[in-house]
């Protein structure tokens, strides 16, 4: 199948009216489902009749790799229902999608990293909540790029959309480093950007169960639903809209694991809703056997596949409770963000009406944690049928080792507890610097003592005097 039509949705974050709207033109272009991208966008997952489309003009219909336009994700979804950072409430993200106005070229994430529902570095500039309110580390990995490299200082939050912008125009100069990169790009914008104090840490998570009716505090639920086959029926849509509308419900998230979100369902509706979903037929509480599966869109060969592994899982008494599975094709430019990857080789040629069987790479993630962004090869070139007894090996050492890894990093940390090391703190805004990182903001390199910096050198974050620091003592 050609590459399906997409709508981008800011985010993965819609209202009611927005989604029935997409619902009842889909309908007038001859469709009955929708499906939903690993990307948090809209997929029209059937050809459809273009000479529609100006029918409908509150939609751009966008074929990502012909376009050259990017869905925004975010983890808007995690919030209220997932570990978060404090100060990144529903309101914060909205106010920081809506910032961004142009049609980006590049992937963006806008990622809390103490949720494990949305990946952090799926993108190619990835926005990672800091513990300092309102700002951002960044995490970039342009086209090209074999690795993500951390920009050398922390982004305001009403920066990231000209910081951005200003990354794709620069594309053209094809900077090979983050540095290169930094350097162009406060070249060509004005921003707030402050000093990175401390590198980013992500506590590590099993990946959660987001499916099913679930409270949040005493009187609302949260409503997660998961179609195995990602197609959406857009008369039960529609009609779920009507219900949001009715209960006062402002937006309806999209996870990248095709499936969607509804927050703030009142206690007093839960009736309501339980009803709508058996008019309908649709269960709820799948195994996390089915839900924790990362396939490409419109594929039935990786979704047979699916099916033929989830069985083989069942029938053993497997449990994949916290892990991840991808199935991807060695031709796929997206980023792995699952804990294990099976990966597709590419087929050689044959010869008059020889068959020659699919053989598959096993990946799985360091730690088996998608955060570290390193993949291990566990096997190469295997048949279909050794797949599954090679992925319950993977999956008993993933229990035999959890906790293991954070055992010794806790220990570790102990270690480091007891380390003090002396620093200079701004006495008005609290801002640390720290000679272990310089302040490539003013171009201070790394290793660059207090002493050493020059008489004019003022405060990266509220340009305080360098008299204003005062030497103090942090323990690590």
């Amino acid at each position: 199948m050609t590459e399906p039509y997409r709508l981008m949705i800011n985010g993965g974050v819609l209202s009611p009216g927005e989604l029935k709207y997409i619902c009842e033109a889909a309908e007038g272009l001859g469709l009955d489902a929708i499906s939903f991208g690993s990307r948090q966008d809209i997929i029209f997952p059937e050809e459809i009749d273009e000479s529609k489309f100006s029918q409908f003009k509150k939609i751009q219909f966008v074929k990502p790799k012909q376009d050259g336009i990017e869905n925004i994700a975010s983890s808007y979804v995690s919030a209220e229902i997932l570990p978060s950072t404090s100060w990144l409430t529903s309101d914060r993200y909205l106010y920081v999608l809506e910032q961004f106005k142009h049609p980006p070229k590049l992937r963006i994430n806008v990622i809390d990293p103490k949720q494990k529902l949305v990946p952090l570095f799926t993108g190619n500039v990835n926005f990672i909540a800091s513990g300092h309110e309102d700002y951002w580390y960044l995490f970039v990995r342009l086209p090209g790029w074999k690795e993500t490299k951390m920009y050398p200082a922390l982004i305001y939050s009403w920066d990231m959309d000209k910081i951005e912008y200003a990354i794709e125009n620069i594309l053209i100069e094809e900077p090979e480093t983050i540095e290169t990169v930094f350097d162009l790009v406060s070249d060509a914008v004005d921003t707030n950007n402050r000093t990175v104090d401390k590198p980013l840490e992500v506590p590590f998570y099993p990946f959660p169960y987001y499916e099913g009716m679930n409270r949040i505090g005493s009187d609302r639920y949260w409503l997660g639903l998961y179609w195995r086959n990602n197609r959406y029926d857009l008369k039960f849509l529609k009609a779920m809209c009507d219900l949001c509308s009715e209960n006062k419900i402002g937006k309806i998230s999209i996870t990248p694991w095709k499936s969607f979100i509804v927050k703030g369902i009142p206690l007093q509706s839960k009736l309501k809703w339980e009803k709508l979903l058996g008019k309908f037929g649709i269960n709820v509480r799948h195994s996390m056997l089915e839900m924790n599966w990362h396939l490409p869109v419109n594929d039935e060969s990786a979704l047979n596949l699916k099916k033929y592994l989830v069985n083989n899982f069942d029938q053993n008494d497997i449990s994949t409770y916290g892990l991840t599975f991808g199935i991807t094709s060695f031709d796929s430019d997206t980023y792995n963000f699952t804990s294990i990857v099976i990966e597709k080789n590419r087929q050689p040629q044959t010869i008059k009406d020889f068959k020659v069987r699919d053989t598959y790479n096993l990946l799985y993630a360091k730690n088996f944690d998608t955060n570290t962004r390193e993949y291990i090869t566990h096997v190469q070139d295997v048949d279909k049928v050794e797949l599954p007894g090679l992925l319950m090996e993977l999956s008993q050492l993933y229990f035999e080792q959890l906790g293991s890894e954070r055992e010794e990093e806790d220990q570790t940390l102990e270690i480091q507890e007891t380390t003090e090391e002396e620093v200079h703190q701004c006495s008005d805004c609290f801002t640390i610097y720290d000679e272990a990182y310089g302040d490539l903001t003013q171009n201070i390199p790394a290793k660059t003592p207090f002493d050493s910096l020059p008489n004019a050198y003022q405060c990266s974050l509220c340009e305080a005097p360098k008299s204003n620091f005062r030497k103090i003592v942090l323990v690590k």
